[in-house]
């Protein structure tokens, strides 16, 4: 298995780039396959954050899906830790999941996913006119809600729901974007309770 390390506004050691190296030796007993990890840190300089001073996060590249898992911490050993234990948590789940029957475990059908969101949910509340429209690249925020710091863009390929919710698992999210293989609508998949897990679809017709 390659380890690649990489550093941004800070120092990678060789010692550490060890550590981690035999840190990482931990997750092929969860996945043999696992044939690349690369590990990127972001260390933050601002005195308020201390304790959210370096972001690490680790990407896993096999045969199978990429696994990913991020952490932040007051120091680049402690955000290891804790990223490496996410990982790990994802890898053990995906393998529970491959396990589970769907007979006690099925998705909820869309009907179901929305019967349980009150009327309210469903309605967007109207806008006066008077808000402001925020630019971040492409998407426009209106009013003083969340501004969207972050893009992404990943490539679509049509799987079941089956796969998806394996996807999801190995990511490590409450949700998973996907374009279903049987009707090929953009659907999302997420967790609700325990093994209980959700989708939604959109109707494009």
């Amino acid at each position: 298995m390659d380890v690649v390390v990489t550093g941004r506004h800070c120092e990678i050691t060789e010692r550490y780039r060890s550590h981690v190296e035999e840190k990482l030796t931990r997750l092929e007993k969860h996945d043999h396959r696992i044939m690349r990890v690369a590990v990127e840190l972001d260390c933050e300089a601002n005195p308020r954050q201390r304790d959210r001073a370096v972001r690490l996060e680790l990407t896993a590249f096999s045969k199978g899906p990429v696994i990913r898992a991020e952490a932040c911490a007051a120091d680049k050993m402690a955000a290891l830790d804790m990223a490496l234990d996410k990982m790990a948590a994802q890898m053990r789940r995906a393998s529970d999941r491959r396990r589970v029957s769907h007979g006690r475990h099925a998705p909820v059908s869309v009907g179901q996913a929305l019967a349980d969101l009150a009327p309210a949910d469903l309605v967007d509340s109207e806008s006066d006119g008077t808000d402001a429209v925020h630019q971040v690249g492409p998407i426009e925020v209106t009013g003083d809600g969340p501004l969207v710091v972050r893009e992404k863009t990943h490539p679509a390929t049509a799987m079941t729901l089956d796969q998806a919710l394996y996807e999801m698992e190995l990511v490590g999210h409450d949700f998973y974007l996907f374009v279903d293989k049987e009707s090929e609508r953009p659907s999302v998949v997420y967790r609700r309770k325990g093994y209980d897990y959700g989708v939604i679809s959109l109707d494009l017709s």
